[in-house]
């Protein structure tokens, strides 16, 4: 994912599909110095970590 699309994402109030090695998660905000995003999972959102961009995946539709 692009540093531009993260950023636009974390300050959308609407919600996006997008993963992290295959589990949904919530961009809580986007470091661009080092192209990473701070993110929590949608099913333990007590459970927060600063991943690489690059490892973000968005997806059109929410999985059924």
């Amino acid at each position: 994912m692009n540093n531009q699309r993260a950023k636009e994402i974390a300050s959308s109030p609407i919600m996006a599909n997008v993963t992290y090695n295959g589990s949904q998660i919530y961009i809580e905000s986007v470091n661009e110095n080092n192209d990473s995003a701070s993110i929590h999972f949608l099913n333990q959102r007590e459970k927060s970590q600063e991943v690489p961009l690059s490892s973000l995946t968005e997806h059109e539709y929410w999985k059924k």
